[in-house]
Parts: structure tokens; C-alpha cells; sequence
């Protein structure tokens, strides 16, 4: 089972029946995310692979077994800027070990993205969850 954010996103998903509806949702979920300051956005948090400009900023909170990874994002698409907001409400805050383990793709599945994002889209959102993975994995091992 999923984070409780991530949780609710599922669920106003189910509600919403119309995929504009659903777009438009997750277009002010990327509204609503924390800015992420000008100085973040380097060659370092650049995510490749995807058509927009995307940058995921780490932050490693704790030691051992209370590490924690968090993270901001932020990309020059609006919708893409929503799925970093998604895969915030999954993974944000969470040990880089649950990180590296959770099966992103099918918990993004139940949102039913993987059939209603274009194959650009849909490659950058795989290469966003590539490095977040990469993050985690490379947090574990420190």
C-alpha cells in the first residue's frame, strides 16, 4: 500500500471520469508544489531522457536506518511538473531503500497514466523514476 498522499490521488482519480478532468488535475498539482529555486536547477539535477526541461533536487535527512530522501522538481511543462508532484505524494520522505524497491510503474498504473501519456511523456516520466531510483541507491549505499 501506497503513501496516504499518493492514496488520495488514486482515489480523486477514480472520481474524476474524464481524462481531461484528470489532466487538469494533476496541472494544478504541479502548481501547487513548492518552487524550486533557480540555484537547484544544474547539469547535476538535470533528468535525461526527457523532451522538457526536468530537474529533481535531492535532500538526504537523517542517518541509518531514519535516513530519508526527499526531494523537489520542476520542469518548463506544466504536466510535467504535475508528475513530479505525483511521484512526490509516492516517494517523498520515504528511506532510500523503499525507494529503490517500490515498483513505480505499477503504482502509477493504477492511475491509468501509462495509457493516456504520450510515448515522449511517458519516456521522460520512466527517466524521472530511473533517477529517483539512481538517487535512492546511491543514498543507501553512503
Amino acid at each position: 500500500m501506497a503513501r496516504e498522499e499518493f492514496e488520495e490521488i488514486v482515489e480523486t482519480f477514480e472520481f474524476l471520469d474524464d481524462w481531461e478532468d484528470r489532466y487538469r488535475h494533476v496541472i494544478e498539482m504541479g502548481k501547487a508544489m513548492p518552487d524550486m529555486d533557480d540555484s537547484q536547477k544544474s547539469a547535476l539535477t538535470k533528468v535525461d531522457g526527457c523532451v522538457s526541461q526536468v530537474w529533481i533536487a535531492p535532500t538526504i535527512e537523517g542517518t541509518g536506518a531514519d535516513q530519508r530522501l526527499l526531494f523537489i522538481g520542476d520542469s518548463d511543462a506544466m504536466i510535467v511538473k504535475g508528475l513530479i508532484a505525483i511521484l512526490r505524494a509516492l516517494l517523498d520522505g520515504e528511506t532510500p531503500k523503499t525507494i529503490a524497491s517500490t515498483d513505480v510503474t505499477a503504482e502509477l498504473g493504477r492511475l491509468g497514466l501509462d495509457q493516456h501519456l504520450s510515448a515522449q511523456r511517458s519516456n521522460g516520466l520512466k527517466a524521472m523514476v530511473m533517477r529517483l531510483h539512481q538517487l535512492a541507491k546511491a543514498a543507501e549505499a553512503a
